[in-house]
């Protein structure tokens, strides 16, 4: 199981190249997601809706017709986690 302990500024741009094309702002891992369409967007949407519930470790994020934008961070902790690592390469699966 993914260490939940918030991890330091220095450990997250260490760690921030095994998930490519995400950014750390604001307290959080951040992407952005683009398909053909808002058809496809919303069933990447779903896909990781199911990872996110069987890690017990749900998205911010939005929607805007095929533009998914995702911000990961652990409210528990405060901040990003090993926890957000795993889920971002997770998306990352889906997203292909």
């Amino acid at each position: 199981m993914p260490d939940r302990r918030k991890l330091s500024d220095s450990e997250i741009s260490g760690r921030l190249s095994e998930i490519a094309g995400w950014s750390y702002k604001d307290g959080s891992l951040t992407r952005s997601f683009g398909f053909d369409n808002f058809v496809a967007a919303f069933g990447f949407m779903s896909s990781v809706a199911l990872l996110a519930e069987k890690l017990d470790h749900h998205p911010n994020w939005s929607n805007v017709y095929n533009t998914v934008e995702i911000a990961l961070n652990t409210h528990d902790a405060g901040g990003v986690t090993d926890f957000d690592f795993v889920l971002a390469g997770q998306i990352d699966d889906v997203a292909g």
